[in-house]
């Protein structure tokens, strides 16, 4: 089995923290879905696709008719199985009964809508073009029009957010009739216009005190609620943990069409499309790509680090052997200290590491020379 993604660079607006590779020239947008096609039937999958994922940027700029295109074209040249999970990123404002009915027609069954906020002075200081009104309608929207897996994202650590203030976004999120949420601190990316504020003095970013309490609350608020945290940034109901991202946490190949889009071949081989929208649109038929050939400490590395960040954590078993003992060595001292579980030979991070994970993680990574 094996994942399918696109990336779409566009958006009306770049928000002043994101860090994905986008682009607000929408004027390409035509030549981006034919470079698009003409990458499918270049870079064909004879495995099964169980996960399509379309994300951003913002996808739902498209629009109906392109998305639509695209969905149907990727179900020529691929094996999509019948029972996949096809997600779509969206933006509260692109969402209308007729863009809801249009994804529902080309087989999507998942959307996941950014909506970071339901404090709209929040909303404001991130450049977010939509207001918490216009959230809850577009979710409202979404379930009325067939979707019954709707994930949210929101953010804590906003300029000018206080603990009340998110407790206050959690609560109007778990309102609505959504299934998945995942809540992500803020990352000040270089680069970006919140980065440009921090260096001149007109940002000040969150204390690690105050986001370690958003978190916390964030947990409490949604696992009393009834939904399972089964990854770090990720909490859902049952039966609704996104089988995309969890793809690629247990190891799952996934090709990755687009600019600034990346695959894994599921053994030791990367891609990444260059982040060049024009450069895309300008090749003939395959992307301009890079590979990297991944060495054994790189993909030590990687297991680590994804397994731990799920509930399901680290079986010792999928370790090679012949490092094994470096693992359980280096866990030693976490386990000690209550940051790390092991039983039945699966390792865990324990709720009291899990906002420190990073650090954990590290730990355990392969020796550098």
């Amino acid at each position: 089995m094996t994942s399918l993604y696109i990336h779409v660079p566009f958006c009306q607006r770049r928000c002043a923290y994101c860090g994905f590779y986008s682009t607000t020239h929408t004027e390409l947008q035509d030549a981006y879905v034919a470079a698009l096609l003409r990458e499918m039937a270049a870079r064909p999958c004879a495995d099964e696709i169980g996960t399509v994922y379309l994300g951003g940027g913002t996808p739902s700029q498209l629009g109906e008719e392109r998305l639509g295109r695209i969905l149907s074209r990727a179900r020529v040249y691929y094996n999509i199985c019948a029972n996949a999970e096809v997600t779509v990123e969206v933006n509260p404002d692109d969402v209308t009964p007729s863009l809801v009915s249009a994804l529902r027609e080309a087989g999507v069954n998942r959307v996941s809508m950014g909506i970071q906020s339901f404090d709209d002075g929040e909303l404001l200081a991130v450049g977010r073009r939509h207001t918490a009104e216009e959230a809850c309608r577009a979710v409202e929207t979404l379930s009325r029009g067939g979707i019954g897996n709707i994930s949210i994202d929101l953010m804590y650590g906003l300029p000018g957010q206080t603990l009340e203030s998110f407790a206050r976004s959690i609560d109007a999120g778990l309102r609505l009739p959504v299934q998945h949420i995942s809540s992500y601190a803020l990352s000040v990316e270089a680069g970006t216009p919140l980065h440009a504020r921090l260096r001149n003095g007109t940002f000040t970013e969150t204390s690690d005190e105050e986001l370690l309490a958003m978190f916390t609350l964030l947990r409490e608020r949604l696992i009393s609620s009834g939904l399972e945290h089964y990854e770090i940034s990720n909490f859902a109901r049952p039966g609704y943990a996104s089988r995309h991202n969890s793809s690629y946490w247990d190891g799952t190949p996934y090709l990755g069409l687009g600019p600034g889009a990346h695959s894994y071949d599921g053994h030791a081989l990367r891609r990444a499309n260059a982040p060049d929208l024009r450069a895309y649109i300008a090749a003939p038929d395959d992307a301009p790509h890079s590979l990297e050939h991944l060495t054994p400490d790189a993909l030590y590395d990687e297991l680590v680090f994804t397994r731990l960040r799920t509930r399901r954590g680290l079986s010792v078993a999928e370790v090679p052997a012949d490092r094994r003992e470096y693992l359980l060595r280096m866990a030693a001292p976490h386990i000690a200290a209550g940051r790390l579980s092991l039983t039945d030979d699966v390792l865990r991070l324990t709720p009291a590491a899990l906002f420190i994970s990073d650090g954990v993680m590290s730990d355990l990574m392969a020796e550098e020379d």
